[in-house]
């Protein structure tokens, strides 16, 4: 029997990379777990079939999380599916989308970055937290970035990922009293298709090199870290950043 048997999970990007390594960790642990994917079917059906593979339940679900009748139906649909209560929420969902310089900002692309990765998580925690009872438990994906600013032309990945740390602090204060904790996870250079697509690979190599352990994370490292603070293991921890980067900076 896992640590998790017998609770309901909601993963928002679970579908590929560290989304679907906690989607993977959450089943084999007991959960029965809503895969969130927008994108690509082809990236659901692999997380579904893995967790097949491992002899676990899930259900996937269309929604984007910028938009709030998709996240009303990513609700209505955790219902049909598993009843009217969840156990853990995990706000996975975000992304870089690309570097750009202050000068090479516009309002569209601010948009985008904050939404996906910041306005998302406020108004899916909000829509999901209805379903939670004391003992649940919200997990959130900030960054090292959310710390020590981020790369170059990373500048909204950073500070929406600041946000997240902000706002992991203030509704742990909030949610306290009712038995609901939440905290997050800060992930440094994991091996990921994230940094395939916007870091460089001899900047990859580097930064690899200077971290004490002298590597990159696994996204299976991450979702080890989410399982256990989405536990019963981790109940009188809330409100925390936890940095998972391999010794790279302390908080």
């Amino acid at each position: 029997m896992g640590r998790l048997t017998g609770k309901i999970a909601v993963v928002t990007g679970g579908a590929r990379d560290i989304g679907r390594s906690i989607c993977v960790k959450l089943a084999k642990e007991g959960a029965k777990v809503v895969v969130n994917y927008l994108n690509s079917e082809k990236d659901r059906d692999a997380t579904l079939e893995a967790i097949k593979a491992i002899g676990g339940e899930a259900i996937a679900v269309y929604g984007d999380v910028t938009k709030q009748t998709d996240i009303d139906a990513m609700v209505a649909k955790t219902k049909e599916a598993f009843g009217d209560k969840i156990d853990i929420l995990v706000n996975n969902a975000g992304g870089l989308f690309g570097r750009r310089t202050a000068e090479e900002l516009d309002e569209d692309f601010y948009n985008l970055v904050m939404g996906v990765n910041f306005k998302g998580v406020v108004f899916v925690t909000q829509a999901f937290k209805a379903m939670m009872e004391e003992g649940a438990s919200i997990v959130n994906l900030a960054s090292q970035a959310g710390r020590d600013g981020g790369g170059g032309g990373s500048v909204l990945y950073a500070a929406s990922k600041g946000a997240i740390m902000t706002l992991t602090r203030n509704w742990a204060k909030e949610f306290g009293p009712q038995g609901i904790r939440i905290n997050a996870v800060c992930p440094g250079l994991i091996g990921t298709k994230f940094h395939d697509d916007f870091t460089q690979d001899e900047v990859r190599v580097k930064v690899a090199a200077s971290t004490p352990l002298r590597r990159e994370g696994h996204p299976d490292e991450v979702a080890d870290l989410v399982a256990y603070l989405a536990s019963d293991e981790a109940s009188f921890i809330t409100g925390n950043n936890v940095d998972i980067n391999g010794g790279l900076a302390f908080s």
